[in-house]
């Protein structure tokens, strides 16, 4: 039961693989993000310029953003500083009460809404939780090495590869 909640619908090596095109094909009209690992390192304050084109290419698809981040205002807030999208720090994943605000304040339901995280523990279980229409996962950009973060990986072995044994049974 509870591998429902942490399989993604699909696993990406980066966000740059996920297109306006393919996100509005899909019926997705907002996205909810991660920061840390999804989009840039944990070094990066603000977003590289790779990221602010990919965000654009959003909004010019008329794709809502938002960010819901685990980390602390400050740095939520340097990275948001130029943006301006609705974000919250100490973003409580995985649980969904932001990820609600994140889609009252963009004016779109749960079936419109994807959420794009480098977790399975967090980003993936509170996107299955609130129910959203799609659930995607990226790969670390550049991981941590402490115990904990080691920890929280080795966990979420079993369900990545239950995804890919998911991928191959579809073929």
């Amino acid at each position: 039961m509870l591998k429902k909640y942490l399989i993604p619908d699909v696993f990406y090596d980066n966000i740059y693989q996920i297109t306006p095109e393919y996100l509005l094909g899909e019926g997705v009209k907002a996205l909810v993000l991660d920061i840390d690992n999804t989009l840039v390192t944990y070094d990066d304050p603000e977003p590289t310029e790779s990221v602010l084109e990919w965000l654009r290419s959003m909004e010019e698809a008329g794709i809502s953003i938002a960010f819901v981040s685990n980390n602390k205002p400050p740095r939520v807030e340097r990275f948001n500083s130029k943006l301006g999208y609705f974000a919250r720090a100490k973003g409580g994943k995985p649980f969904t009460k932001n990820i609600k605000r994140a889609m009252v304040h963009m004016g779109v339901t749960r079936n419109e809404t994807a959420l794009i995280g480098d977790q399975l523990l967090t980003d993936i279980l509170a996107a299955r939780s609130a129910k959203l229409r799609r659930a995607f996962l990226v790969k670390p950009i550049k991981d941590k090495t402490d115990a904990f973060t080691r920890s929280k990986r080795m966990l979420e072995k079993p369900f990545i590869k239950k995804y890919y044994k998911m991928q191959d049974g579809e073929k």
